[in-house]
């Protein structure tokens, strides 16, 4: 998805060359990109688990060296993370077998 929007925003800026508007295009994408397309949501401000910092489900990667910046954030990622995994042993016992046996 990255690499889509970045060679868009290049076609758009080398065409832009005979247009101006085409690089406030390139401009607007690349901001809305940074703004919303990488983190999966707008600001991080509030006390709720779906606005707290680090909030955001990253499935069953782990944290990935994030560090909460409270206490509440923390339990809420780590509640959603222990879900995650339940839900995969779940609905793939052979992999989940398989995957205890290789550690």
């Amino acid at each position: 998805m990255g690499t889509l929007i970045i060679s868009a925003a290049a076609i758009l800026v080398v065409m832009g060359f005979s247009n101006h508007v085409l690089w406030l295009a390139a401009v607007a994408l690349l901001f809305l990109y940074v703004r919303y397309g990488r983190t999966g949501g707008g600001s991080t401000g509030g006390t709720s688990a779906a606005s707290a910092p680090g909030a955001s489900s990253g499935g069953a990667s782990g944290s990935g060296g994030r560090t909460d910046s409270t206490y509440r954030a923390y339990r809420a990622r780590r509640d959603r993370q222990a879900q995650w995994e339940r839900r995969y042993r779940r609905e793939r016992p052979m992999e989940a077998r398989r995957q205890e046996r290789q550690k």
